[in-house]
């Protein structure tokens, strides 16, 4: 399209990489294989093919090229120091973050390669000899090739060795005895159809650092073999959805006749923390799993519930409506729960819209200093306002609901109508309802929030321990 439109080919290229960009989750299976493509195949072309363009006569028989390359180095490398410098002080910057800046930013490669290109293949006139007169000369496609030599070079060792003095630093100011959060994902897999989706969940709400899942198909003690063989493959497409995303997912097959129960039995065995949920997409909230839901699931008190509805693909949705309620920041589990809510927004890309009394905004608004995604801040009075503003979902909108169970300081008794609602009005759409922690165990090392929005001492110690 762009060479139709009379353009280099190469603008469409990065047209339709930031039109696809937002598309692709960084947690997703997809995105571990275009990585791996583009590592395992174009990055080695690349390097390749700039080696072929390379004229080593050129410097040797002429001093206009060099002359011409450090002019370039000057120029590109020069201005990207003179742009850290600036940025540092602007933003007040360490003198490490500095220098990774420079580092990142360095580096020109392709970019400058294909304009150059572009340039070295237009043709302006002829000299007196009849050859042909380009717009830049081949002094300067190889003094390119020199740039991208140094500047790649340049890059790779500021970076490497910025960053290492980042993350020591990072780790001394660690205070002694904060012991490291565990974090155990379970996937409640019954139903074949929403084993995938439930998988790009928990890619989605997990840490980085975290390389593994849980999952578990419970099948009725009377059951035949042929509920056997279907635990096996729903299982069996667990496995595969989450290693194409590089990550070990271990299947689990409990025997039991109560599904909840079974599942809390491998919730103790395995030091579950966070437990999904999935409800089969167009059905909604049925009698049975509400029962399953208050006399089963929220029965686990110091795990972090949540309950997945999904329509489409995660990828496909450009905004989640937050609605947290009033307190809510007083509960053990809440800083746990905003961190799975945190992770959405930076692995899906989705910008995220949190609607909240302002005590608890304000806390957010903290958050969003030290861990940024693209997010926006509402205060709302009442549930009705909440309700009002939930009805005006748009096409490719999710919503999350921070819930609460009776006993927590967030729980008000119209939350039991909320499945209700969803069933009605939001079959079509996908939710997510999310049940933090009431009770701190050794499991999750959060000690407790806060007792007042004014207490940034405990936030910011939050902060450290989860967020980071």
């Amino acid at each position: 399209m762009a060479e139709l439109a009379g353009i280099e080919s190469i603008i469409g290229a990065f047209f339709a990489g930031l039109a696809l960009n937002k598309l692709i989750p960084h947690t997703s299976s997809l995105m571990n294989r275009v990585e791996f493509v583009g590592n395992a195949i174009f990055i080695p072309f690349f390097l390749i093919s700039v080696g072929m363009l390379i004229d080593f006569n050129a410097f040797i028989q002429s001093w206009e090229t060099l002359w011409v390359a450090s002019i370039m180095l000057v120029a590109s490398i020069g201005g990207k120091y003179v742009a850290t410098i600036l940025t540092k002080k602007t933003f007040r910057l360490t003198n490490d973050e500095g220098q990774l800046i420079f580092g990142l930013s360095s580096a020109s490669a392709a970019a400058t390669l294909a304009s150059v290109m572009v340039g070295y293949n237009i043709i302006i006139g002829e000299n007196d000899a009849g050859e042909p007169i380009r717009l830049l000369n081949e002094h300067v496609l190889n003094g390119s090739i020199l740039l991208i030599l140094v500047s790649c070079t340049i890059s790779s060792f500021v970076s490497m060795a910025s960053a290492q003095r980042i993350a020591q630093a990072e780790k001394d100011n660690t205070v002694s005895g904060d012991s490291k959060e565990k974090e155990n994902i379970l996937l409640a897999v019954n139903h074949e159809a929403t084993v995938e989706k439930m998988v790009n969940l928990g890619l989605m709400v997990k840490t980085a650092s975290n390389k593994q899942l849980y999952a578990v198909n419970v099948i009725n003690e009377d059951a035949n073999e042929s509920s056997e063989k279907n635990a096996e493959r729903i299982l069996e497409s667990a496995i595969k959805a989450a290693s194409a995303a590089d990550v070990e997912l271990h299947p689990i097959t409990r025997h039991d006749n109560d599904t909840a129960g079974g599942i809390s039995n491998v919730i103790k065995e395995k030091d579950i923390t966070d437990l999904i949920v999935g409800l089969e997409g167009g059905k909604g909230f049925s009698a049975s799993f509400v029962y399953n839901l208050y006399n089963g699931y929220l029965r686990n008190k110091n795990i972090n519930l949540m309950v997945y509805h999904a329509v489409q693909p995660a990828a496909t949705i450009k905004r989640y409506l937050v609605f947290i309620p009033a307190d809510a920041e007083l509960d053990a589990g809440f800083f746990h729960s905003m961190l799975r809510i945190w992770n959405i927004g930076r692995n899906s890309g989705a910008k995220m819209s949190f609607y909240g009394k302002e005590k608890t905004l304000n806390i957010l608004k903290r958050i969003a200093k030290k861990a940024s995604i693209e997010a926006t801040f509402d205060v709302f009075e009442n549930w009705e306002d909440a309700q009002q503003t939930a009805l005006t979902i748009e096409e490719n909108e999710g919503l999350i609901i921070m819930m609460g169970d009776r006993g927590m300081h967030s729980y008000f008794s119209r939350m039991r109508d909320i499945p209700d609602l969803l069933n009605l009005k939001f079959r079509n759409n996908n939710y997510m309802l999310i049940y933090p922690f009431s009770k701190t165990t050794s499991n999750n090392t959060e000690k407790r929030s806060v007792s007042s929005h004014d207490d940034f001492a405990e936030i910011g110690k939050a902060i450290r321990n989860i967020f980071k």
